[in-house]
C-alpha cells in the first residue's frame, strides 16, 4: 500500500498564498506538483480556519477530545456514580 506523502503547514501555506496571489489555482497546482483537488482543500481550509489552518496529524483535536473526556471523568467521580 502506498504511503500518504505528508506536507509541512508552510508548504502549505506558500501554495495557498501563491494560488491567491496569480489567482489561477489550476495553474499554481500543476507548477508544485500538487493534485488541484488537494490545493483547493487546502484553501478551503484557510478560509475556514485561518490561523488553526494545518495543526498537523490532527494533534490539536485529539488533545481536545482527551481533555474532555478526562473532565467528563472527573465530573462523574465527583457526582459518585456514573450519568449513564
Amino acid at each position: 500500500m502506498a504511503k500518504r506523502k505528508e506536507y509541512a503547514k508552510e508548504f502549505k501555506e506558500e501554495a495557498v498564498r501563491l494560488a491567491q496571489e496569480s489567482g489561477n489555482v489550476s495553474e499554481t497546482a500543476r507548477n508544485l506538483g500538487l493534485h488541484l483537488s488537494i490545493l483547493r482543500r487546502w484553501i478551503i481550509e484557510v478560509e475556514q480556519e485561518g490561523e488553526k489552518a494545518f495543526p498537523g496529524k490532527g494533534h490539536t483535536k485529539d488533545d481536545e477530545l482527551r481533555q474532555l473526556q478526562r473532565e467528563n471523568q472527573r465530573l462523574k467521580e465527583t457526582r459518585g456514580r456514573p450519568l449513564d
